[in-house]
């Protein structure tokens, strides 16, 4: 069995082929090395920058109107006004709203159609507010059971209304922006009614005074 020599006299092309081999680990060597060190940078710039997702507070819900025509065909009708605010506890990091979005939900179902927030930058430790109006297009049809179940809650003196904020975000470290990033946020409103009475099957003309928000809330945030 012939030995394969590394030395400068060995025959046949011995020292050209070892020579290949050094400078295939050197090269194995180098890149290994490089995504170590892209590793590390990026641990480190994650430790020191330490981002968070933006947190959301439904601050107040007022309902202007809310009426429901009778049973034979239900339909609803709301103008609601939803004040949310949004802080960005982040150190370094600032946050681009993009076509982010404000609607009603009850149950599932949207009851207003979105309504669309002005494009804005939160720096550092920077708070939003917006108080957009939610309305529905003509009127939303809800489903027999959903109707239901709207009259029970009315009867029961409770109605959860979901607002929620759906968008765009974008990162923003020194001079480097970040691509678009998927901003979800759910925001329950639990309303009172005032005089415990349900409106299933009349036209309620329930508003202000009626339904009252009571106390501000957390929002959940996904991004």
């Amino acid at each position: 069995m012939a030995v394969k020599q590394c030395g400068g006299h060995s025959k046949g092309g011995g020292g050209c082929e070892c020579e290949q081999e050094r400078f295939r680990r050197k090269v194995c060597g180098a890149v290994v090395a490089l995504l170590l060190l892209a590793l590390f940078v990026i641990l480190v710039v994650w430790l020191v920058l330490r981002p968070h997702k933006p947190r959301f507070y439904l601050q107040d819900l007022s309902v202007l109107c809310l009426n429901v025509t009778p049973p034979a065909s239900t339909y609803l009708f709301t103008t609601m006004q939803a004040t949310v605010a949004a802080r960005n506890d982040n150190d370094r990091v600032g946050v681009y709203y993009d076509e982010v979005d404000v609607y009603a939900e009850y149950k599932g179902v949207d009851i207003t159609v979105p309504t669309r927030l002005p494009v804005g930058y939160q720096g550092h430790h920077d708070q939003s507010v917006w108080s957009p109006f939610l309305q529905s297009m003509d009127s939303v049809q809800l489903p027999p059971p959903l109707a239901v179940a709207l009259a029970q809650d009315e009867t029961a003196g409770y109605v959860l209304i979901d607002i929620r904020v759906d968008g765009w975000v974008r990162w923003k470290v020194g001079t480097w922006i970040s691509g678009h990033y998927h901003l979800r946020v759910n925001c329950p409103a639990l309303l009172t009614v005032n005089d415990g009475k349900g409106s299933y099957g009349l036209n309620t003309g329930g508003g202000q005074g009626y339904f009252r928000f009571h106390q501000a809330a957390a929002c959940a945030v996904d991004v």
